[in-house]
Parts: C-alpha cells; structure tokens; sequence
C-alpha cells in the first residue's frame, strides 16, 4: 500500500498546485482574448494552444531550455536565488501546468464570449471599474464554463507522463507520480502493481470528467 499512497498522494499534490497556476493564468488570458479582436489575436491564441498538439517531451525540451540550470531563466533562478527546478516535484508542477493550461484557457474564453457584453456595459454605465466588471459580472456569469474546463485541466495534470519526466525525472517519493509509477511498473515486470495503480487514476479521472459533462450539461 505505502507504493500506491505515495505516488497517489504526490500526484494529487503536483495536479493541484498545477491546476491553481493554469486556472489564475487561464481566467486572466481567456478573459483578455474574448474581450475584443486585436492586431495578433489569431497569433496569441495558436500559441496558447500549442500544448495540447505538441507531444509533451517537445514541451519537456522547451522547459528545459527556459528553466533548467543553464537555461534562459533557470541560469538567474539558480545565481540569483540558489533555486534549481529541476528534478523536484515543483518542476513537476511547472510541467503539468503549462500542458494542463490550454483547457483552462479555451474554456474560460469561450465562457466569456457567451456573456452577454450589455451586462458588462450596464455595470459600465454605473461606475464600475473593469476590475470590478469582471468580478462582479463577467466572471460569476462565466463560472460553469471556467469550472469545467478547471477540472479537465486537473485530470490532465493528473494524467501528465513525458514533460513531467524530462523536467522532474523518475525519482521514487520525490518525483515520482502515478503515471510515472505506473510506467516503472510495467518496465520492471509488477503487473499487480501497475493494474492498481492504472485502476486509481483511471477512478479518479472518471470521476472528474462525469462531474466536469454535468457541469457543460447545465450551462446549456
């Protein structure tokens, strides 16, 4: 049991630090690109949406290129402040936020353009500022849309294996997470060990995908 607790545990922790980070970063873009078109719009958008077709080991490349030790950011991370992402659960996290992103954010775009723009404009009309448009109305209106896309985000970050991989590695009660356990598994001939673990991810993603379907349902 401790061999499933720990991965489970450790998965559960890296899909929801990840999902928070794309959730707060998925709102904000979803909610700027539906606002109005603009020069590039087309461009912003592609490339938001370039991690749900590039294979994730590309994304792993690109990450390790931006934050590891002797990368574009990571070099300054780890002069400046002695921080090194790599191989730790929250280069685990870094990984599955940016491939979980894209379902936060076509979700929170396409909720947002349902909102009836008069809404926006009547608060306009009676003094409220655009921070408090989108507290106050867009985002409330736009809640069902953003919550399911925020729980398919979570079940993919649950699910997340290559990115994951090449940014944090294969490190048993540190990095290693359940897809990951499930892959060592199957590698080192434990089938009993690798159908428990394929059987609790598999659960709780179901689970995630019944209740997003229920909340797409009820916005219609």
């Amino acid at each position: 049991m401790p061999t499933l607790f720990v991965p489970l545990w450790l998965t559960l922790k890296v899909a929801l630090f990840a999902t928070l980070i794309a959730a707060a970063i998925g709102i904000a873009l979803g909610w700027w690109l539906a606002r109005r078109p603009f020069p590039g719009r087309s461009i912003v958008d592609s490339l938001l949406m370039l991690p749900m077709v590039l294979p994730p080991t590309v994304i792993g490349y690109y990450l390790i290129v931006l934050i590891g030790r002797n990368g574009v950011f990571g070099q300054y991370l780890d002069r400046w402040f002695g921080i090194n992402l790599i191989f730790t659960w929250q280069g685990a996290v870094i990984a599955a936020s940016v491939v979980s992103l894209p379902l936060v954010y076509k979700g929170a775009r396409a909720a947002f353009e349902e909102v009836d723009g008069r809404f926006a404009n009547a608060a306009r009309t009676l003094g409220a500022g655009e921070l408090e448009v989108f507290l106050r109305v867009s985002l409330p209106l736009a809640m069902r849309g953003i919550a399911a896309g925020v729980m398919l985000a979570f079940a993919r970050a649950m699910g997340e294996f290559g990115a994951t991989l090449m940014i944090a590695g294969n490190l048993p009660g540190k990095t290693q997470t359940l897809s990951i356990a499930v892959y060592e598994a199957v590698q080192a001939g434990n089938d009993s060990q690798a159908l428990w673990l394929t059987l609790v991810i598999s659960l709780v993603c179901i689970v995630v995908l019944v209740a997003s379907g229920r909340l797409l349902q009820a916005r219609h």
